[in-house]
């Protein structure tokens, strides 16, 4: 690599960060009365007029959180307070995500104009985010209707017609994705279409036609242009133009038994890159709790130049699990190999987003281990990506809620903010423990079918996200690091907490059945205690209680992975179905949850006016 590209991978990292902070610092519309941001303010204010919201502290503050985190449950309870009605908020949500996408699109054409005004990088690198922007703008224009057709229309009817038997409807028609062979697989890349009262399966190329024939004239038009250019200062030439030419197969793929296939060979290509420019594209499911259609990802991420690692949460996974295995892994020595092997080829990219689109717009994730597909990680390994710098923005951005403060107390959040922004190393040991640590997590205890098996009654995800961030927890119990002990405890509970804001998000179930697990821990172990306000215990007899029971409860998680059985045995040991909502079967959690759920969605977006963000700074 030359010294220019490095230089310019450092100057692209520092415009990144500093546009991050500069979107973090729209809070400052509801902070501060000197904040000027007439621009801001007259978007806002004509968007929550087409949405019909009053202009307001509450009303602001949950749109630029759409805005700013691009997340969307806090502007869903603010127009869920004006309407009950499914059509209406679909279609506030649905403006909500095209306002936010066209305003980031935009931010990034600013980016673009910067790299290529400076000359950062080189011709070929100029030219390949260019034409991953355009794609952006087309799988942006795609996710749209992707929403409105998957999400809004034929899961609602799948549930209302078939209820609780809708897998078992969908596996007895063929109506799951499969591969050439037949066997049903543990994703979707095709859609359903209902004519005359029947459903049958369609691929994006038979159903989204217009909009893949838009993708697919785009790649091909990148793939021609990158060919003409040299690339001397990564040497990832081949491996880009091979990988777009895998993409643009796998969107055109017509034939529904071929499409797993296509999409395999995506991901094998995509491995092949090891450039610190990674290009995200469709690799994980999150909305569609069914089919489990893989969202419209497409991004690019940026590593850190400074090419920081995470070598002591590897070592404290790999040594938790070669321990625990020992105990409990007989006769699964195919499970431990894999894994291990998995663990050893691990690509590490810790960074930030650069660019981002489509179903990005609705969330981006603080990190992610993939591909999913257990077949192309035996062959080529994983990559993760951790997004550390981003995350800790984001906290320091967001405004003080005064329902933090009623919850958790002063002491409490003094400690947690000390550590956020005056404590940087330290935070950065503890994100690597809690959000690497959960990426590792994922990688244990699987075999190459265990998803397909353990998925039956479809709530896979619900245990997965547990089972990831207690693998990095127990690594963590197992060799401790007392410099950080408190603040990993600390998290641990506000996160579990902090998860229960999500109940009404079907996209992150998943994260919020975990935080309903992790609270059991808390109040059996007595770190939480409530009687209409919260008490928050965390002196070392229950931190070492805590331990013992997070130890435990993984060695029964694991031994269930092992077994391969179905994720819905091990979940309802703590939650169930209450209506359309997963609620605690313990009475003090379930007791817990439903008073901070009314408590969020009255003051969840109020802000703390006792104390100054200034003062932090």
């Amino acid at each position: 690599m030359s010294e220019k590209f490095q230089r310019d991978l450092y100057r692209l990292y520092d415009v990144i960060s500093e546009n991050q902070k500069k979107l973090g610092d729209f809070y400052g519309l509801i902070e501060d009365k000197n904040y000027e941001n007439e621009e801001l303010r007259t978007s806002i204010t004509e968007f929550l007029d087409e949405c019909d919201l009053e202009y307001n502290k509450e009303n602001i503050l949950a749109v630029l959180s759409r805005l700013i985190n691009l997340r969307d449950e806090q502007f869903v309870q603010v127009i869920s307070k004006n309407s009950e009605n499914k059509k209406d908020i679909d279609k506030k949500r649905a403006i909500g995500y095209l306002w936010t996408k066209n305003f980031h699109i935009k931010r990034q054409e600013g980016l673009l104009e910067v790299i290529n005004n400076e000359k950062l990088l080189n011709e070929f690198y100029r030219e390949l985010l260019k034409g991953i922007h355009e794609i952006g703008i087309a799988l942006s224009h795609w996710q749209y209707e992707w929403n409105e057709h998957i999400i809004n229309n034929i899961n609602p009817g799948l549930k209302e017609e078939f209820g609780e038997n809708v897998m078992k409807y969908l596996e007895t028609h063929e109506l799951l994705d499969m591969d050439e062979k037949k066997n049903i697989v543990d994703r979707a890349y095709s859609v359903l279409d209902k004519q005359d009262g029947n459903y049958t399966i369609k691929t994006y190329a038979q159903f989204f036609k217009e909009d893949t024939n838009k993708v697919s004239f785009l790649l091909e038009k990148l793939i021609e242009k990158l060919q003409s250019l040299e690339e001397n200062d990564t040497n990832q030439k081949e491996n880009y133009i091979n990988y777009f030419k895998a993409l643009n197969i796998a969107f055109s793929e017509t034939n529904r038994y071929k499409l797993v296939k296509r999409w395999r060979e995506v991901d094998r290509a995509w491995m092949k890159i090891t450039s610190p420019l990674q290009v995200g594209h469709p690799l994980e499911y999150y909305e569609d709790h069914y089919r489990k259609a893989v969202a419209l990802e497409w991004d690019v991420r940026l590593s850190n130049p400074k090419n920081i690692g995470a070598s002591s949460t590897l070592n404290s996974i790999n040594f938790m699990y070669k321990k625990l295995f020992d105990k409990i892994g007989e006769g699964k020595k195919q499970v431990y190999a894999r894994t291990k092997e998995n663990l050893q080829r691990i690509q590490l990219y810790i960074g930030r987003p650069a660019f981002y689109y489509a179903s990005e717009f609705n969330g981006l994730f603080s990190a992610q281990v993939v591909p999913n597909d257990e077949q192309v990680s035996t062959e080529e390994g994983k990559k993760i990506f951790a997004f550390a710098d981003n995350i800790l923005d984001a906290q320091r951005a967001k405004p003080f809620l005064k329902i933090n403060k009623i919850v958790f107390g002063d002491d409490f959040l003094q400690k947690e903010r000390e550590l956020i922004f005056k404590k940087e190393e330290l935070w950065h040991k503890v994100y690597e423990v809690s959000t690497i640590g959960h990426e590792f997590g994922h990688i244990l205890w699987l075999d190459s079918d265990s998803e397909i098996t353990m998925n039956k009654s479809g709530v896979f995800k619900n245990i997965e996200e547990f089972k990831a961030t207690t693998g990095g927890l127990v690594a963590f119990f197992m060799s401790e690091n007392e410099e950080i002990k408190e603040y990993v405890f600390l998290e641990l509970i506000k996160r579990a907490v902090g998860l229960i804001a999500w109940r009404k998000t079907g996209e992150v179930e998943p994260y919020y059945c975990e935080g309903l697990i992790h609270l059991k821990a808390l109040f059996d172990c007595g770190v939480l205690e409530f009687n209409e306000k919260l008490i928050i215990d965390t002196n070392e007899e229950k931190y070492e209680k805590l331990k013992n029971w997070y130890l435990d409860t993984y060695e029964r998680l694991a031994r269930h992975y092992l077994m391969k059985k179905d994720a819905n045995e091990f979940l309802k040991l703590f939650a169930c179905k209450d209506n359309d909502d997963y609620m605690p079967i313990d009475d003090k959690v379930k007791s817990f949850v439903s008073y901070y759920w009314e408590l969020h969605q009255k003051i969840g977006r109020d802000l703390d006016d006792t104390i100054k963000k200034s003062d932090w700074r």
